[in-house]
């Protein structure tokens, strides 16, 4: 399904329900050591993906240890996301001379649960939702929250600094399957040009509703 979301020059792998291929390699049993079974099977399913989709980018199979605040690390060169959500777990990566940083997220496609709404949307975003309502089917506070996820997972690499959900404006354009982001709070990057803006894609199939940002040089 991310395929339809990301350019070319990003390659995804996904697992839909359970593989009995999924493994750990040996480096990464580490991830795991204290998890329940239910974890254990999502970091399993998802390192499994990030492998897969190495391996479409012309990478040797290369352990996916955890960085200092969760995330993943990718081998030299590389740039990619991870995500998991019940059933469903993928992964995509590009060469970093191509791609600046990229971001994906899925959910499951359902109401958002009570309380999280007013703790992730800002205002603006509050406006758009209810004119929106269920337009198209969408629960679109979900496709807000996924989108935020994934604008995170962009940012991070680049800055290594948080970003709250209040720290981005999202905006989306429902005919177009698509959503601008502008960032609320100094964009600086470890190197290369600040964030100000980001834009990505949003598609609802199969009970998800997935988001990705690409950001390329």
């Amino acid at each position: 399904m991310f395929e339809r979301l990301l350019p070319a020059e990003v390659h995804t792998a996904e697992i839909l329900g359970e593989d009995p291929t999924a493994t750990l390699l040996p480096e990464e049993q580490v991830l795991v050591a204290r998890a329940v079974e239910k974890r254990r099977r999502e970091v399993t399913h998802a390192r499994t993906c990030a492998r897969r989709a190495l391996r479409e980018l012309g990478h040797p199979a290369a352990p996916i240890p955890r960085g200092a605040k969760g995330e993943p690390v990718w081998p030299s060169g590389v740039v990619g996301s991870i995500t998991h959500t019940a059933g469903f777990y993928a992964a995509a990566v590009a060469d970093a001379g191509r791609v600046r940083s990229v971001g994906i997220d899925a959910e499951v496609h359902d109401r958002l649960p009570d309380g999280v709404l007013e703790r992730i949307a800002i205002a603006e975003e509050l406006a758009w939702l209810k004119e929106l309502g269920r337009h198209g089917g969408v629960w679109w506070e979900r496709m807000l929250f996924s989108a935020k996820e994934s604008v995170y997972k962009t940012w991070f690499p680049l800055t290594r600094r948080w970003l709250g959900f209040e720290d981005a404006l999202i905006t989306v354009q429902p005919d177009a399957g698509t959503f601008a982001v502008r960032l609320l709070v100094d964009g600086s990057t470890v190197s290369g040009p600040p964030l100000t803006t980001l834009s990505g894609r949003y598609l609802v199939d199969n009970g998800y509703v997935l988001t990705a940002i690409t950001l390329p040089h």
